[in-house]
């Protein structure tokens, strides 16, 4: 029995459809998936509580001893990434680095997206936080679960939002506006996609497991590219928006070549990340 643990996202029951469902050939294994928010995930794996879950790449930084990061069914792309959001007043403030007293609701401290916040912040073009430090007097995060940040900004209880997955499709809809593409500076900043998550495997479950539990989710992949109207009826009974147009832009911009084989500049980008982390001295471990 191999627990397996991933989101509610349509890009992810898009990838484990055929798997858990059992529409490939499961070589034999016996897998009990574990659906959770990706923060949720992310804190499950520092237990060590989960044989293989999706993961924010900000938390495999955390983990590298223990988990081996997979080539495949992971969240790399290119205009992809986080946004900075907020109503048209908070906008300007923030467009002119008035940060002074901002609330910002963030889907977690080990989320890609905070960490790329934190990078953003701590680059020139960010100019507000000392080489170093984790923290700035001007601002306070909100952690909550990503699906709950665009309500709170509307109604008022943060002045600014980091959004992802599918908020950044819906965030007009509320009345917000974004102030910062997290993505596009990255990939103006190093010239590579973004890292924002992947599947990792327990060390001990042994390489031979690891390599076949790579291998069915690459399959699982390819089972839902050429099945994508069998696949939806899943994906909805677990998304937050249940919109087919929202779901299928989703699965269009997270489900891509990087998620059958993260390829060299998949790699390349996960260790960008990891070396831009240690610049800045973010540690974050609980």
């Amino acid at each position: 029995m191999i627990s397996i643990g991933f989101s509610p996202c349509p890009n992810d029951t898009f990838i484990f459809y055929a798997l858990v469902n059992k529409k490939i050939d499961v070589k034999g294994i016996d897998i009990n998936p574990v659906i959770e928010d990706v923060e949720t995930l992310n804190r499950l794996a520092i237990k060590k509580a989960l044989d293989v879950t999706k993961i924010s790449c900000h938390a495999f930084y955390y983990l590298q001893d223990n988990y081996n990061f997979l080539r495949s069914g992971g969240a790399f792309g290119r205009g992809c990434g986080p946004l900075l959001v907020a109503d048209k007043n908070f906008k300007f403030q923030i467009s002119n680095f008035k940060f002074q007293n901002l609330k910002i609701a963030i889907p977690g401290e080990l989320t890609t997206a905070f960490l790329l916040l934190n990078l953003y912040l701590s680059s020139p073009q960010g100019g507000l936080r000392p080489k170093g430090s984790s923290t700035n007097s001007s601002l306070s995060f909100i952690a909550m679960p990503f699906y709950e940040i665009i309500n709170a900004v509307s109604e008022g209880k943060a002045d600014a939002g980091l959004i992802i997955h599918e908020s950044r499709f819906t965030y007009p809809d509320y009345g917000l506006e974004k102030v910062i593409d997290l993505g596009d500076w990255w990939e103006k900043e190093t010239g590579l996609p973004i890292p924002l998550g992947g599947i990792i495997a327990k060390k001990s479950l042994g390489m031979p497991a690891v390599k076949t539990i790579e291998s069915l989710i690459r399959a699982s992949v390819e089972y839902s590219m050429l099945h994508r109207d069998e696949v939806m009826p899943y994906i909805k009974q677990y998304s937050q928006e249940l919109s087919e147009d929202v779901v299928m832009k989703h699965i269009s911009l997270y489900v891509n070549d990087y998620t059958i084989d993260i390829g060299a500049e998949g790699e390349n980008a996960l260790r960008e990340l990891f070396k831009k982390a240690r610049k800045i001295n973010l540690c974050l471990h609980p």
